[in-house]
């Protein structure tokens, strides 16, 4: 086998994604197959490996599926992720590897986590189902060579393969329906019949021509239930989502400011939402059939306690989110949002933490959302402290916070006195 490095990344924490290898037949005696035996057997491997679906599509453009990205981006409903524009042919897996014949993708589900992930806890939050293991980049990445390792095997000639698991330039999706995988549903997820939507994709772009499969075309029918569950109505159409109103969105792709419309919707989310996926009737992912080791929830992700995670420190961050999908994100938009689950808890316990990070966290972002949520709490010692912090704050954008927070609290038909001094 032979690696083609682009990073000089910790083995650990380095995505395949930018990456080719090649894979060389491990005997010497070939192993060629007709497409019965071939599939038979890769599938047969992908399942051994933990994989719950494996398909081929043909490695030519995806013509239709690369303008709709182009009108979506075109909308704006990209938001601030630029890097989604700045590599313009995602819809032309050929950019990715040379002499490129197939697209192999295989797909793993997630276990739904338990019905009360935050176990009856007022001041827990919830983190997605996809983040509670093992970053699924890191786990998927060697179920991908073993998928490699297996079309050099019965091919019986060396391949070359470019892994791809979401950071790379490919429309994922649509190649997993090309593949046979599952069909894009309203929600724009990808469901995978008798599983449903939660899914991760893992692709392979090779060098090998293997057989495509049939591409599947939507099963939604009438069912509007993912539209009709999202918390912010971010769904502008069927199959279209204005993700700048998705909270994964605002909670993991927006790094300053929370959309101060969206953070009530947020409740205690403080790493991405299941909810489009939890209402999908096709949802019958469960942990007895779907389950790998890679897959365990870490007790720290589960119903993480929001004060702390309000207050962590670097070294609470690198433990929190070591190996895991958290990484995505810096520890200061963990503890901002932590402080608008804090404010969305309506718990009196949650006034004294927020009150000590408004006047001694570092950040501004953190600073601010600490000032909303107190003005959503309420009660005398939030309302004195929030004058006493804008008489002190430097920052413009974290004293609009705090001004709001007091005219949101001096607008309540039960107003909290003003602070008397000292």
């Amino acid at each position: 086998m032979e690696f083609v490095p682009h990073s000089n990344q910790d083995p650990d924490e380095r995505y395949l994604d930018d990456n080719a290898e090649r894979f060389d037949p491990s005997s010497a005696e070939h192993c060629v197959l007709d497409e019965v035996a071939f599939r038979e057997r890769i599938s047969s491997i992908a399942r051994e490996i933990g994989f719950i679906r494996l398909g081929f599509a043909p490695a030519t453009p995806f013509v239709e599926a690369g303008q709709r990205f182009k009108d979506w981006l075109g909308q704006g409903h990209a938001g601030t992720m630029s890097y989604l524009a700045e590599f313009g042919d995602r819809h032309v897996p050929g950019r990715l590897l040379a002499n490129a014949r197939s697209v192999v993708v295989a797909a793993a589900a997630v276990p739904a986590s338990p019905a009360d992930p935050g176990n009856g806890q007022m001041l827990a939050g919830i983190v997605a189902d996809y983040a509670l293991g093992l970053d699924y980049h890191i786990a998927l990445r060697s179920r991908l060579r073993r998928i490699g390792q297996a079309l050099a095997d019965l091919s019986g000639r060396s391949v070359w393969t470019r892994a791809c698991i979401d950071t790379a330039p490919l429309l994922e999706r649509e190649a997993a329906r090309l593949a046979g995988i599952g069909f894009i549903a309203k929600s724009t997820m990808l469901i995978v019949p008798g599983i449903g939507p939660r899914v991760i994709l893992a692709s392979l772009v090779t060098d090998l021509d293997l057989w495509p499969d049939e591409p599947m075309e939507s099963r939604c029918g009438r069912c509007t239930a993912c539209l009709d569950a999202c918390p912010t109505q971010a769904f502008v159409a069927p199959y279209q989502l204005d993700a700048r109103r998705c909270l994964s969105y605002q909670n993991i792709e927006q790094a300053g400011a929370i959309e101060p419309a969206l953070r009530e919707n947020m409740q205690n989310r403080v790493f991405g939402c299941d909810e489009c996926q939890t209402a999908c009737p096709y949802d019958r992912a469960n942990s007895a059939q779907v389950m790998t080791t890679d897959a365990s929830p870490r007790p720290l992700l589960v119903a993480p306690d929001l004060v702390r995670w309000l207050e962590m420190t670097s070294t609470d961050y690198r433990r929190i989110s070591k190996r895991t999908a958290l990484r995505r994100v810096g520890r200061t938009q963990l503890m901002r949002n932590a402080a608008v689950g804090l404010g969305n808890s309506g718990a009196s316990e949650a006034v004294a933490p927020l009150v000590r990070t408004l006047e001694s966290n570092s950040s501004a972002v953190v600073r601010g959302h600490s000032a909303w949520a107190l003005g959503r709490l309420g009660g005398k010692l939030a309302f004195r402290k929030l004058h006493q912090a804008l008489s002190r704050e430097t920052d413009d954008s974290v004293r609009e916070e705090i001004a709001n927070a007091i005219q949101a609290l001096t607008a309540q038909p039960n107003p909290t006195p003003e602070p008397t001094s000292g």
